[in-house]
């Protein structure tokens, strides 16, 4: 796979500092039943890297110390974290949002028949991946078979409540090198074609931009896109959206415990800037990460191109 990092730096993108921080996102591991095409992880069936519960328990701590409100769960699968269970249980005991970015496809996975009942019980807030609501367009990023068995998910979910007593997001990603349609519209064509087709409902669309980095960054560097790719998210650029990038609200949390500014950062191996390099939620305060800026580089423009993109979705109407 080809590097991308060496592209994106040095970088013009504007100094971020930080807001008030509400949220943290867990990396809890790259295994992952699928491969797509689009991961900015990387994350596949033969990844071991899986974050431990002495790890969770460092995390839960600094959530505990800071007064930390939301925990958002990523992977990989993140529910093929072992210890998965566990952790949303010890979150619900300190009565947070909890969120899972769940794959739909894990939920038919051999040893996870009770996981959507799980989930629902513990109210956990679900994100989910549905790059299209055509099955060619998702088989095509995600593999033959995905499309079906997240349709299937979904049906599960909305059983369970998803969607009406439980929130039910869905994510959006383009299958190439462009910036995803407008989201208010998009949203629109999903609920009508899925409620019609399949009889799904769901809370709300996340339309999320492709970021350059990892398997897709690798894809458009050996197709000679990569640069032209980098100037329409630069030329789309809007300065408001500075002002609600999530990196100024939450910090990411790899497997081993290393605190970054946002998930593309671990990504890329780039933890935040401080004289400890590697610095670990077992020893940082929030003093002290509202003191260091917020470390960017040119992936960065992905975030604030035309509506913006982050893990809520779109940050603006532009």
């Amino acid at each position: 796979m080809l590097s991308t990092l060496e592209h994106l730096l040095p970088s013009q993108f504007p100094a971020l500092t930080r807001h008030a921080m509400h949220t943290v996102q867990a990396n809890l591991g790259y295994l992952c039943n699928q491969q797509c095409l689009h991961c900015h992880v990387n994350a596949g069936p033969k990844r071991t890297e899986l974050m431990s519960r002495a790890t969770m328990q460092a995390m839960l701590d600094f959530i505990d110390r800071a007064g930390i409100k939301t925990l958002d769960m990523t992977g990989g699968a993140p529910e093929m974290n072992p210890d998965f269970y566990w952790l949303v249980k010890q979150a619900r005991a300190r009565d947070m949002q909890i969120i899972d970015r769940c794959n739909l496809t894990i939920l038919f996975e051999p040893g996870y028949e009770g996981l959507a009942e799980f989930l629902a019980e513990q109210r956990v807030d679900i994100v989910a991946s549905l790059p299209c609501y055509l099955e060619e367009n998702v088989d095509k990023q995600r593999g033959k078979g995905v499309f079906n068995k997240s349709i299937n998910g979904l049906q599960r979910l909305n059983q369970l409540g998803y969607g009406s007593d439980l929130p039910l997001n869905l994510v959006f990603n383009p299958q190439g090198p462009e910036l995803p349609p407008p989201q208010v519209a998009l949203e629109a064509d999903y609920r009508r074609f899925l409620q019609n087709r399949f009889g799904i409902v769901f809370n709300h669309l996340l339309s999320l931009a492709n970021m350059p980095i990892k398997r897709f960054g690798s894809m458009l560097l050996s197709k000679g896109l990569f640069h032209s790719y980098l100037d329409v998210l630069k030329s789309a650029h809007h300065a408001d959206n500075l002002h609600t990038v999530m990196c100024r609200s939450l910090i990411s949390i790899d497997y081993t415990g290393r605190v970054f500014d946002c998930d593309f950062n671990q990504m890329l191996d780039l933890p935040i800037e401080h004289e400890q390099a590697g610095l670990s939620i077992a020893e940082v305060e929030l003093d002290t990460l509202q003191r260091i800026p917020i470390r960017t580089a040119d992936h960065c423009w992905a975030c604030t191109a035309g509506q913006g993109s982050s893990c809520g979705g779109a940050l603006s109407d532009a």
